[in-house]
C-alpha cells in the first residue's frame, strides 16, 4: 500500500485529535461525550473542513466499514486534488445509520463530497497498522528493491529521508497551529 504525504500529515494530526479527546484532565475516558458533542455542533464545523479537516473527521470515528479495501487502498496513494468522487466510494462503504443526518448537511457545504472522501481515507489509514505506512511501498516496488539490492540509488524504504519527515511534521504542525489559532477566534481557549 502506497500513502501519500498529504494522507501521511492527515493521519497524524487526526492521531493527535482522537488523543485529545480520548481522555479529560482526570485522565477519564470522555471520548464518547466529546464525539457526540463534536456531532451536534456539524452546522459549526462545516467551517473547518477544509482548514483542519482531522478536527471535523473524528466524528465519523466507528461509523465506517469497508467493503473493498483495494479501492481505499487506491484512494491512500492519492493527493487531495486527485480523489475519486464521493459516489464512486460510498456504494463500497457501509456507514452507521446514525450518520445519515452529519452526511446529509456535509453534502450541503461546498467540497462536501470531498471531504467525506477525504474522511473515509482518514478511517480507513486510522485502521491500519502503522508499520504499514512507514514503508510506504507496494508489493512491485520492494520486489524492485530487492532485486536491485547491489545498486543503492537512495530510493528504497530502507533509505528513509529524515528531513522530509521533519517537513512531514511541520506540516502537520502548521495545520495543527492554524486550526487552534482559528479556533481562538472563534473564542474558544486555546489547548496547552
Amino acid at each position: 500500500m502506497n500513502v501519500s504525504p498529504f494522507f501521511l500529515n492527515l493521519h497524524s494530526a487526526y492521531q493527535a485529535e482522537m488523543d485529545d479527546l480520548t481522555f479529560d484532565s482526570d485522565g477519564r475516558d470522555v471520548l464518547r461525550q466529546r464525539l457526540a458533542d463534536k456531532r451536534r455542533q456539524i452546522g459549526f464545523l462545516v467551517q473547518m473542513m477544509e482548514l483542519s479537516p482531522e478536527m471535523v473527521a473524528v466524528i465519523f470515528h466507528q461509523a465506517m466499514e469497508f467493503k473493498r479495501p483495494a479501492l481505499m487502498d487506491d484512494l491512500l496513494g492519492r493527493d487531495a486534488d486527485q480523489f475519486p468522487d464521493w459516489s464512486s466510494l460510498s456504494s463500497s462503504i457501509d456507514m452507521a445509520p446514525w450518520t445519515r443526518e452529519l452526511v446529509q448537511v456535509i453534502l450541503q457545504a461546498p467540497r462536501g463530497e470531498w471531504f467525506l472522501t477525504l474522511a473515509a481515507g482518514l478511517h480507513y489509514l486510522a485502521g491500519k497498522p502503522v508499520a504499514a505506512h512507514a514503508g510506504q511501498g507496494d508489493d512491485a516496488r520492494n520486489d524492485q528493491d530487492e532485486d536491485s539490492d547491489d545498486q543503492d540509488d537512495g530510493d528504497g524504504p530502507d533509505d528513509f529521508d529524515t528531513h522530509e519527515s521533519d517537513e512531514v511534521r511541520g506540516d502537520a504542525r502548521d495545520r495543527e497551529e492554524a486550526g487552534a489559532s482559528w479556533l481562538e477566534g472563534q473564542g474558544f481557549d486555546r489547548k496547552d
